[in-house]
């Protein structure tokens, strides 16, 4: 009878295990509200949060925010936006891509 609860815990932990999520959640609907050439800083870690990554493109700086989620049952949700800023702090340029 042991068997019966020991065969449903091993399943359920291997169900669990097809699972992985990386990065960190971000207000998706909040990409419409960025403006290049207005938008600064400030008001993107407002918007946003804190980057999940930093980098340096041309010697300016990169905000990355990322939320990924794939499962070993075929279903993935991602969300990517990364951000570009002049020397001033203000957008110069972003990208945004989704599975949605």
């Amino acid at each position: 009878m042991r068997r019966i609860p020991t065969l449903l815990a091993a399943g359920g932990l291997l169900a669990l295990g097809g699972c992985a999520t990386v990065g960190q959640p971000f207000p998706s609907d909040e990409v419409e509200g960025l403006t290049v050439g207005e938008t600064t800083r400030a008001e993107v870690r407002e918007r946003f949060g804190e980057p999940w990554r930093t980098g340096s493109e041309n010697g300016d700086p990169t905000w990355s925010y990322g939320h990924y989620e794939w499962s070993a049952f075929g279903t993935s949700d991602m969300k990517d936006l990364v951000i570009r800023f002049d020397g001033d702090g203000v957008v110069r340029s972003f990208t945004y891509n989704t599975s949605d």
